[in-house]
């Protein structure tokens, strides 16, 4: 698919710099390697809060990527997830090819890099018959657990997200009148050992449901997935003693941790010192003409690794993006007065009769 430009990482940093080239009226594809937008901010710090964004005295992460989502709803952007660009080579005509992991091929006349660290990859559960499952009967890290509902489901990890899926999960099932859980049949919550890293009070709701049988917690590690035809039916596990068993289940959610991996970006001939981007910072503009980065990838005299550091660096890269594009320095418009931003934005002109 043809595109104006391509964002890589959907972020802060992306998600601000969606927004920055809609107001110059440029059109952006999003790509991340996570099932969902936000990158480290909602998968590191989503119930944490953040006091340093302008404007905004407390937020969490995950309430930081709602407010941005919402802010770039009117530029209708579409989002490729769980796939990495995997290669980026320069065509004839000065556009971008880029393809990714999932097939998805694009043409883009300009490349955003907002990787941060590199793309935060789930880890992956490594154990025979784990690569022949359907893909709606194995997650990783999902955020959403409605497609748990009615399920028999196996939570596996001790992390506090494992945490809170298990009684995400079991929740509803435990209590008719809550809202939040996702209703599964049966919870299964699985770790190594049996100690849990989480907030004193999901601790504290996760041995209130596994007293009530609500969760039923397993102590040991999957060595093996059995599957029909694709189809799960159990896991084998091993106990601490050695011993394997045998559990029934249909669904698998994994918490394994992820990690950040720079991945094929060394690969694409641009300037990097120390595992980051060089950029001008006047335009974040990279070593490759039609290619710029933001946020915690980039490095440049007196760079911060802070979120409202990107979001200048996306604002910079947007009008540098649009004399490049355009072939001409782009009016600095205000969103307060400027009728043709509020045109994009979806918002009333105070002008208008």
């Amino acid at each position: 698919m043809e595109t104006d430009a391509l964002i890589i990482g959907a972020g802060p940093a992306g998600l601000f710099q969606a927004f920055q080239l809609g107001l110059q009226g440029i059109a952006s594809h999003l790509v991340d390697a996570l099932p969902h937008v936000g990158g480290q901010c909602a998968q590191l710090y989503g119930h944490k809060p953040i006091y340093d964004i302008p404007g905004i005295p407390v937020c969490t992460g995950a309430e930081l990527v709602q407010l941005l989502e919402r802010q770039i709803a009117p530029m209708q952007v579409p989002r490729h997830l769980s796939q990495q660009v995997e290669s980026l080579q320069q065509r004839d005509d000065g556009r971008w090819l880029a393809q990714t992991t999932a097939g998805t091929l694009f043409a883009a006349r300009s490349v955003f890099m907002a990787a941060g660290v590199g793309a935060f990859v789930p880890k992956a559960l490594k154990v025979p018959g784990v690569d022949g499952l359907l893909p709606e009967q194995l997650h990783y890290h999902p955020l959403q657990l409605d497609m748990a509902s009615g399920r028999t489901v196996l939570v596996y990890g001790g992390d506090e997200e494992a945490v809170n899926a298990a009684i995400a999960c079991a929740s509803s099932c435990a209590d008719p009148q809550s809202s939040g859980g996702a209703g599964a049949a049966k919870t299964y919550l699985m770790h190594r050992r049996d100690a849990f890293q989480a907030e004193p009070q999901q601790l504290a709701r996760l041995r209130q449901l596994r007293d009530s049988g609500a969760i039923e917690v397993v102590i040991g590690q999957i060595t093996e997935v059995r599957h029909a035809a694709g189809r799960l039916g159990a896991v084998q596990w091993m106990d601490g003693e050695g011993r394997e068993h045998l559990l029934c289940i249909d669904m698998l959610l994994v918490f394994l941790g992820i990690s950040p991996r720079l991945g094929p970006i060394s690969d694409w001939g641009l300037s990097i010192e120390r595992k980051q981007l060089v950029v001008d910072p006047a335009t974040q503009a990279t070593s490759a003409a039609g290619i710029y980065a933001v946020g915690d990838i980039v490095t440049y005299p007196g760079k911060k690794k802070l979120i409202l550091c990107a979001f200048h660096e996306a604002t910079m890269a947007a009008f540098a993006a649009a004399e490049y594009l355009q072939g001409e320095k782009p009016l600095l418009q205000y969103t307060t007065t400027s009728a043709k931003l509020h045109a994009i934005l979806g918002v009333a002109h105070p002008g208008a009769q």
